[in-house]
């Protein structure tokens, strides 16, 4: 379960990323308060989520999410340039991320 929460964390995380960019430098009223309520739920749930997983493997999981999320997400929303590095470093974190899942479930 707390696996669960930890990735929804990551997707909250994400949310924020997104919102930063739509908050103008936070001049627009509701942008920013979503970006805001992003925020505080992500390190909500990150917090609840350590409660039972190793800091370093859940706080490197959240922000991997929040990377590959982004990343993907300025890609389709804002034409972000997709070039075959991109491609692959973030194959790279989503590659650490199912590590270190995997190295828990084993251990």
């Amino acid at each position: 379960m707390n696996w669960l929460i930890l990735v929804i964390a990551g997707l909250f995380e994400i949310g924020w990323a997104i919102g930063l960019k739509y908050t103008e430098g936070f001049t627009r009223l509701w942008p920013t308060v979503g970006t805001a309520l992003s925020m505080m739920l992500s390190v909500g749930l990150l917090g609840i989520a350590m409660k039972s997983l190793p800091v370093g493997t859940a706080y490197a999981v959240w922000v991997g999410v929040g990377a590959v999320g982004t990343a993907i997400l300025g890609i389709v929303l804002f034409d972000e340039p997709v070039t075959m590095a991109r491609l692959v470093s973030l194959a790279l974190i989503l590659a650490g991320i199912i590590g270190l899942k995997l190295s828990i479930s084993f251990s």
